[in-house]
């Protein structure tokens, strides 16, 4: 069961949140139902990307898939404890 990664962006906000979506639904057309979330680079998330990937996440686990968080840094981490996100998505 393979993964694909996909970085987050420095600033994971509307912009970069609706190419993300994009992205993502191509490849789930395409059959990929597992995805590697690096948040190596990502400083900030606002609600648009939240909400990018709890859709996501809902599409992926219809299709029996999984989604991965790795590597949030401590501001980031801290929305997704606020929102009890972190109870939801697998973060490594």
């Amino acid at each position: 069961m393979s993964s694909i990664k996909i970085i987050v962006p420095k600033e994971f906000t509307v912009d970069e949140a609706s190419n993300f979506r994009e992205k993502t639904l191509e490849l789930l057309s395409k059959g990929e139902i597992n995805f590697e979330i690096d948040f190596k680079d990502c400083i900030f998330i606002d609600s648009t990307g939240l909400g990018v990937l709890v859709t996501t996440y809902k599409k992926c686990a219809e299709l029996k898939g999984n989604i991965k968080l790795y590597s949030l840094n401590p501001d980031v981490m801290k929305v997704f404890k606020l929102t009890r996100l972190d109870k939801v998505f697998e973060i490594h």
